[in-house]
C-alpha cells in the first residue's frame, strides 16, 4: 500500500507544479496574443515555453526529487520530452481551433489536459525524473 500512496502523492505534487505552469502558459499566451496583439499560435508557443521551464525546475526539486541526476542530464531528457509537448500543444491548439472555429483558449485547455496527463506526466515520470530509488 505504500507504494501506491507515494504514486498518488508524485501524481499529486506533479499536478500541482502543472497547475501553476499552465497558469504562467496561459496568462504570457493571453497577454501576448490579447494584450500585444500577437498571432496566437506564436503566443501559445512561448506561453509553453515558459510554462515547460517553470514545470521543469519545480518537478526537478518538488516533484520527483531528483537532486541525485545530474543537471544536464535531466535537462537533455527534459527537452526531449518538452519538445514534443510543445509540438503536440501548438500544432493541437492551431488544429483544433481551426477545425471548431472557437476561440484558441478553449482549444489550448482541451489540448493542454490531454498532453499534460497522457504525454508530459508519464514520460516525465518513466523517462525525465527516474532514479535508481523508489519515488
Amino acid at each position: 500500500m505504500g507504494r501506491i500512496k507515494r504514486e498518488i502523492r508524485t501524481f499529486a505534487k506533479a499536478q500541482v507544479t502543472a497547475q501553476v505552469a499552465t497558469l504562467i502558459d496561459f496568462a504570457l499566451s493571453l497577454v501576448l496574443a490579447e494584450g500585444l496583439g500577437m498571432w496566437y499560435v506564436t503566443a501559445s508557443f512561448l506561453g509553453a515555453l515558459s510554462g515547460g521551464i517553470s514545470n521543469c525546475a519545480m518537478n526537478y526539486r518538488w516533484v520527483f526529487n531528483a537532486e541525485e541526476l545530474k543537471k544536464g542530464s535531466v535537462a537533455w531528457k527534459y527537452m526531449i520530452v518538452w519538445t514534443g509537448s510543445i509540438v503536440i500543444n501548438t500544432l493541437g491548439t492551431y488544429a483544433l481551433t481551426e477545425l471548431s472555429s472557437q476561440y484558441f483558449m478553449f482549444a489550448k485547455v482541451v489540448v493542454a489536459v490531454f498532453v499534460a496527463i497522457f504525454w508530459n506526466y508519464q514520460l516525465q515520470r518513466l523517462f525525465v525524473y527516474k532514479t535508481k530509488k523508489k519515488i
